[in-house]
């Protein structure tokens, strides 16, 4: 009987072992079928670029056009002075051509991350090749630069221009098409510039007042000829103490100030406290409506795409400050 128990722990090792294969294979499995979409999808030989902020997005649609799948990171409504890479923003980083971010410490908590990916891939701010003597001061934030590039349309096109040459030096083969897109879409850039200059002038001076709850405006009111008040200057980093509240509310009582205006992006409870503030001292100040400030409209609506946000604004305050 000894001499027959070998042969039979070695048959009963046998499918043991073909099980654990059988496990292992199945794990494997598992996991492939767990992995992101984007990377399980086959490639569709365009350019993959994963962008920041929605103006961003939409100026890499714009340019880059059909050659060119875009994925924007922050929707409608996000603030990107607050925003946090998740997990999946990673991916989507990771596994992107280009990457496209404002730069000027707009996105603050995310500048590591691009460090780090510009040491593998092509990652650009499209605010570098702009001369700093074009720039606003971004002491009220601790940084050097205001980011609020995009409110002046014509910094815009020299951003439309970074992302058309990017795209050109990395795909040769469509380079033509990159240039005829943005020779396009900056003469429509050129055409809004002078159209929001127009109706803003239709306000009277004395009326061209804009204030909102932080101060990512001061590049629109440079350009276009209005003094803008910020309650929370031009990072939403840090809240409203009472004093900037007081000194926002006697202001507006003072110079008679009949709109403020409140912001997709941004939470309205600073502004509610200095509209009540000015109640009380006798002076009814209305709220002029919403504006989009650091994220644009949700996707597939006019206020999705840069151009039509711009006028939605521009129209905005167009209404309550006439």
């Amino acid at each position: 009987m000894n001499k027959s128990t070998p042969p039979r722990q070695k048959r009963s090792a046998r499918p043991k072992l073909i099980a654990l294969a059988l496990l292992i294979s199945l794990s494997a499995l598992v996991s492939g079928c767990g992995k992101d979409s984007a990377s399980s999808s086959p490639d569709t030989g365009k350019l993959k670029i994963t962008a920041t902020t929605g103006m961003i997005a939409d100026l890499a649609k714009e340019i880059g056009g059909p050659h060119v799948q875009v994925t924007g990171l922050m929707s409608a409504g996000v603030d990107p002075h607050l925003y946090k890479a998740s997990q999946g923003d990673i991916r989507k980083l990771d596994q992107a051509d280009i990457i496209l971010y404002n730069g000027l410490h707009l996105e603050g908590k995310m500048v590591e991350i691009f460090e780090n990916m510009a040491k593998k891939k092509t990652t650009v701010a499209v605010s570098d090749p702009i001369d700093r003597s074009l720039l606003r001061s971004g002491a009220l934030m601790n940084t050097e630069y205001d980011p609020h590039i995009w409110f002046d349309v014509s910094l815009w096109m020299k951003a439309a221009g970074t992302v058309r040459d990017t795209l050109v030096q990395k795909d040769q083969t469509h380079a033509e098409d990159y240039k005829k897109n943005a020779d396009r879409y900056i003469k429509e850039l050129e055409t809004l510039h002078k159209e929001v200059a127009a109706k803003i002038s239709t306000i009277p001076e004395s009326s061209r007042v804009l204030v909102t709850a932080h101060d990512a405006f001061g590049y629109f009111g440079d350009a276009y000829h209005l003094k803008v008040m910020g309650l929370q200057g031009i990072s939403t980093a840090s809240e409203a103490g009472t004093k900037d509240v007081t000194d926002l509310r006697d202001y507006l009582v003072e110079n008679k100030i009949k709109a403020v205006f409140i912001e997709s992006s941004v939470p309205r409870k600073a502004i509610d406290a200095v509209i009540q503030g000015a109640k009380e001292k006798g002076h009814e100040i209305k709220i002029g409506g919403e504006l989009f400030s650091d994220a644009m409209g949700k996707e597939g609506t006019p206020e999705g795409t840069y151009i039509g946000m711009i006028r939605h604004n521009v129209e905005t305050m167009v209404s309550a400050l006439k």
